[in-house]
């Protein structure tokens, strides 16, 4: 048995190592002479973006859904498609004190990338050079089934060797944790980078007796 407390770290993308502006969406509504929400609304649709993250819709197509849900809004396709194109050119910014935090704990332990994510996934990783930040990623549009479901954190503990209830789960949606701890993992709500800091330190040294031997 590891002296660690888990053989592997099972991270979420968005929210925990990809940060997105708040503002990001609702600057692009107005840009459009849209109501704030207007664009979000539209492309986290449930089931629309359900068929995304699963992979039964490519990111393209899903895109085109979105311009398709818009061109009434937005007074025609033309202006409901460059409302998209700006939306498809955000990409986010990496969080650099998480990805250092991770980057260190590879040096112990395998770090598994897990997202609700699209087809697009792959590309971002490069576009924010992090296509070899992660020892595997499990991305659910590839695997056809997305968080809470416990088969996405079988793929990425399986990805890497090792059993689910030895997986530290860090995520920043309360409902994704509390499946992986349903599951028999350590769930972590992921909130701010010392919590994650925190939860994954190497563990203290056990004590040792004189023979130089740990105390029983």
């Amino acid at each position: 048995m590891s002296d660690e407390a888990f053989d592997a770290v099972l991270c979420d993308f968005d929210g925990v190592v990809r940060l997105w502006d708040p503002d990001g969406m609702a600057a692009l509504d107005r840009k459009a002479g849209l109501a704030a929400g207007t664009l979000a609304s539209a492309a986290f649709r449930p089931e629309l973006l359900d068929a995304a993250v699963t992979g039964r819709i490519s990111d393209e197509q899903w895109r085109r859904r979105v311009a398709e849900d818009l061109s009434e809004v937005c007074g025609s396709v033309a202006g409901a498609q460059d409302l998209v194109s700006d939306w498809t050119a955000l990409t986010g910014r990496v969080d650099t004190a998480v990805l250092e935090v991770l980057t260190a704990v590879r040096g112990r332990v395998p770090v598994v990338l897990v997202s609700n994510a699209t087809t697009r996934l792959e590309a971002d990783l490069t576009a924010l050079g992090l296509a070899d930040a992660f020892d595997a990623v499990v991305n659910t549009a590839r695997t056809g089934f997305a968080k809470p479901d416990r088969r996405v954190f079988e793929a990425a503990a399986e990805a890497v060797g090792v059993t689910l209830r030895r997986c530290l789960f860090i995520d920043d949606t309360p409902g994704h944790v509390a499946a992986a701890r349903a599951a028999g993992l350590t769930g972590i709500h992921y909130t701010h980078v010392d919590q994650l800091r925190s939860a994954i330190a190497p563990p203290e040294p056990e004590p040792r007796n004189g023979a130089g031997l740990r105390t029983p």
